[in-house]
């Protein structure tokens, strides 16, 4: 009698020796024909000698495997040197806020100068003339200047003398209206100024009423001249020192008005005026 181990590895002997049926030779015939028809001059198709790639050697030039507790090491000492540094840079930020808070750090001596803190800039109150564009337009030109509530018209006839050296021009009646524009743009102007210095609109004579003190203490209200430069580019000058733009300037009797860097000169007079000593032409309406 056989042992049972010996049967089995009969067995298993037998099975190794058994031919293939006839389904496997089907099956591998059929593998050799498609290899036939892919590779062409090819009977069988061959099969990879490589190794699988978990299998296969090393390249030399290859980095060596990575060691994690080294670099990690690395990498950490750089964290903390990064984290160093941007610590550093707050404190330092801190320290030049400090000036800000009003603290005063240790770096600071006691007998430093404090800065002196910049104001801001102020709204700026002057007209800009936007309001009054669809009120003040003449002739299609917005007109850059207003009269006040207290303009009147004088009582008493005030005059321009005009100059030009030591030429005497037509004289200008300044008390038919309560206020005269000057300026280059003869559309809208009262009294032209044609010299290239002068701007568009560059000044206003405006009669003011306003009050004053008579001799007896008591108080009475008269109508007096005024001169206003409306923010030339040359400016207004009233004898010889040039006058602040938006503003009004009280004129006095035998007082000498120019105009940016005309030649000419306005001496105010009125009827009542010494002209003697001028040379007077015929007035001009």
């Amino acid at each position: 009698m056989h042992n049972l181990e010996d049967v089995e590895e009969v067995d298993l002997h037998r099975v190794k020796k058994e031919p293939p049926s006839e389904d496997d030779s089907s099956r591998v015939h059929h593998r050799d024909v498609h290899g036939t028809h892919r590779n062409g001059h090819h009977r069988h198709r061959s099969r990879s000698t490589s190794p699988p790639p978990s299998h296969r050697p090393r390249d030399s030039r290859m980095s060596p495997p990575r060691r994690f507790g080294h670099d990690d090491f690395h990498e950490q000492r750089g964290d903390r040197r990064r984290n160093d540094r941007r610590r550093l840079d707050r404190r330092a930020e801190r320290r030049r806020a400090d000036d800000h808070w009003g603290r005063r750090t240790s770096s600071q001596s006691p007998n430093a100068e404090p800065k002196v803190k910049k104001e801001k800039e102020k709204p700026s109150l002057d007209p800009s003339g936007k309001l009054t564009e669809d009120t003040n337009t003449f002739r299609g030109v917005v007109i850059k200047y207003n009269e006040p509530p207290e303009a009147r018209k004088p009582k008493k006839h005030w005059r321009f003398y005009p100059f030009k050296g030591e030429t005497a021009l037509p004289v200008l009646h300044l008390h038919r209206q309560s206020a005269f524009l000057l300026g280059r743009d003869r559309r809208v102007v009262d009294i032209p100024i044609d010299h290239p210095s002068c701007s568009k609109q560059h000044a206003a004579l405006q009669f003011r009423l306003v009050e004053f003190t008579r001799a007896d203490g008591r108080f009475g209200r008269r109508v007096r001249p005024y001169v206003i430069d409306l923010g030339s580019a040359n400016g207004t000058h009233v004898n010889g020192q040039r006058i602040e733009a938006q503003r009004y300037i009280e004129l006095f009797e035998k007082d000498v008005v120019k105009f940016g860097f005309s030649s000419r000169e306005y001496v105010l007079l009125h009827d009542s005026s010494d002209t003697s000593a001028l040379q007077e032409d015929e007035g001009v309406d």
